[in-house]
């Protein structure tokens, strides 16, 4: 990584990005499936979004697999797939340490952020996230004493510091109390912050990052979702009317997930692999596990397996594949090739479950008792597709395949 102030350059992991000529807004809209942004517009709700997409920039990108929170912001703000920066999944099995952990700590980070490059090289940066999950990582390397860097949660603003995130007293800064985790104010903070950062601080870079609560409860076109992204349009305004180049996508979609009756369709692949290996011989990790799992009870559509040494995986690979509900079932190989993965955070098996499908280990291991809504959740191939909106024209090259991690690249290089 190194900053080139004479090019008006920086470089991050082998990317080159433009200084900012204009402070620019780069925004994961989390869980935000294709549609949502749509069906708002189309009752009138969304006229900055309308006329982003309409006079700026209407594109669909990809996310990484697993599409999961952690390994797409990361993505995001790295600009590469997780076999460079090393965050595969929410959660993993460390063989090293064995034990299960959460990769929300720095040190599990392999590359540095878009953030750090330029804060490094001199420019005020920001980051807000909704979840303090996320913060560290988001925001590892970044120096509060230079005064150019602010960095914090909605979800612990409360606790925010000069000396550990660049600013204190935030919920007097931002002028709203400080919001419950599973709400659609935990996102909303987010945006007001966001716009009182602009208005002040006047950050070169910055990025935020909202939470999935809403689109975990309900789809496209509900009045709730509806409400959700019209509260975003608005901040969306105020920071365009404030000289912002916004770009935002997502980290991933989201799909219905459960039986005509309500209830979870999981595939408890912890069952089906004490039936052909043995009682407790293989190992399930779900990367969505994480510490809120009140809106999706810990099931996605990605799972990696651990399995004995000597196990015979071309069969076992067969066996899943059978499966009804089993999309895609590849060899640790097949899958860090195909999805760019860190090998040494995979299991010797991935699993992918099909579109209405979500991967679970046993029924006694989830606890499903807080899920108010039929499930809806996320993970696999299905909520893949994401969209990339921007305030401003943008011009790529023909035929170029957009992932969402270009979202630092589109804002900073190609947007007219």
């Amino acid at each position: 990584m190194n900053a080139n102030r004479a090019a008006n350059q920086v470089t991050c992991n082998g990317r080159a990005y433009n200084f900012p000529k204009a402070p620019t807004v780069v925004i994961c809209l989390d869980g935000s499936e294709p549609g949502y942004i749509e069906e708002t517009i189309k009752v009138g709700r969304a006229p900055t979004f309308d006329r982003f997409m309409r006079n700026g920039a209407n594109l669909i990108a990809e996310s990484v697999i697993p599409s999961f929170t952690n390994p797409n912001n990361l993505s995001i703000i790295t600009g590469r797939p997780p076999a460079v920066h090393g965050i595969a999944g929410n959660y993993f099995w460390d063989s090293a340490a064995k034990t299960e952990v959460m990769m929300n700590d720095p040190k599990f980070l392999r590359a540095p952020t878009v953030l750090k490059a330029f804060h490094d090289a001199g420019a005020k940066v920001a980051m807000v996230t909704a979840k303090d999950k996320l913060r560290l990582l988001l925001s590892d390397g970044l120096d509060y004493s230079t005064g150019r860097a602010i960095a914090f949660s909605s979800e612990r603003a409360d606790k925010a510091t000069k000396e550990a995130n660049g600013i204190d007293n935030v919920l007097e800064f931002v002028g709203k109390p400080l919001p419950e985790v599973y709400s659609a104010d935990l996102s909303e903070f987010v945006f007001a912050a966001g716009v009182k950062l602009m208005e002040t601080f006047r950050p070169d870079v910055m990025y935020l990052s909202t939470t999935d609560y809403i689109q975990h409860k309900v789809g496209p076109g509900t009045k709730i979702a509806n409400d959700f992204y019209a509260m975003i349009d608005g901040y969306l305004d105020q920071l365009d009317k404030l000289g912002a180049v916004i770009v935002a996508t997502a980290d991933h979609g989201m799909n219905d997930k459960h039986l005509p009756d309500g209830s979870p369709d999981v595939i408890y692949l912890e069952k089906l692999f004490d039936a052909w290996l043995g009682k407790d011989a293989a190992r399930v990790i779900l990367p969505i596990t994480d510490p809120y799992v009140k809106h999706h009870g810990a099931l996605g559509s990605f799972a990696t397996v651990h399995v004995p040494e000597g196990s015979d995986i071309a069969d076992l690979l067969n066996r899943l594949r059978g499966i009804e509900g089993v999309e895609l079932a590849l060899t640790k190989a097949e899958a860090c090739e195909r999805f760019e993965l860190p090998p040494d955070r995979i299991g010797d098996i991935v699993v992918l479950s099909t579109k209405n499908k979500v991967l679970g280990t046993a029924p006694e291991k989830h606890d499903l008792s807080s899920l108010d809504e039929p499930l809806r959740s996320h993970g696999g191939l299905s909520e893949q597709r994401v969209p990339m909106i921007s305030n401003r024209k943008v011009e790529l090259p023909a035929g170029r395949r957009l992932r969402n991690f270009d979202a630092f690249d589109v804002a900073l290089n190609h947007v007219v």
